[in-house]
């Protein structure tokens, strides 16, 4: 059982890493969009360099991440006792879900990536941006079931990340304003 929280621990890493993976690429894909209203030159230098960065992040980390976080939380719930008992209880069930998002938010992003390395581009910085608060949104929920456990009153916490989904939509729309003032 002492070996069980190396597993917590390399786990803990790797979803601070796949996050950090998936709040970048978004961006990425934002600059991105930007360079591609540029004029040439400078349209395709800065595409190419966003290209190399974004495939080097999704690759190198962003997928490795992902899939070793996944690796230490089958190990930690199928092959230690603890784990068996967590199956059995109402919040893992719920993170769970979110973590089945979270895995449709990355492939998502895999789609969104391969057509910008295509030089694609399908979606707006707008959209782009607002994206990007899909993963903040899960980790918020995330981390809170996680802590609070069963002290979580479901509806208070449905209510709650609800609430905060209006909030950043709110300061999304608060910081387009700001942007389009200073353009």
């Amino acid at each position: 059982m002492e070996y069980y929280n190396y597993l917590k621990s390399l786990h803990l890493i790797f979803v601070i890493t796949w996050f950090a993976g998936l709040f970048y690429i978004v961006r990425l894909f934002v600059y991105q969009i930007e360079a591609a209203d540029k004029p040439s030159p400078e349209k395709e230098i800065l595409q190419e360099q966003f290209k190399i960065m974004s495939y080097r992040l999704w690759y190198i980390i962003t997928w490795p991440s992902a899939i070793l976080a996944s690796i230490f939380a089958f190990w930690m719930l199928f092959f230690t006792p603890t784990g068996n008992a967590w199956l059995q209880m109402p919040w893992m069930h719920v993170k769970l879900g979110f973590v089945f998002v979270l895995y449709l938010y990355h492939l998502k992003c895999h789609q969104i990536f391969k057509q910008l390395q295509n030089d694609a581009v399908k979606y707006t910085t707008n959209f782009m941006r607002l994206w990007n608060e899909g993963a903040t949104i899960i980790l918020f929920a995330v981390v809170f079931l996680v802590i609070l456990k069963n002290a979580v009153n479901w509806i208070y916490g449905v209510i709650g990340i609800v609430l905060f989904s209006v909030l950043i939509m709110l300061g999304f729309k608060f910081y387009k304003r700001i942007r389009e003032r200073k353009q």
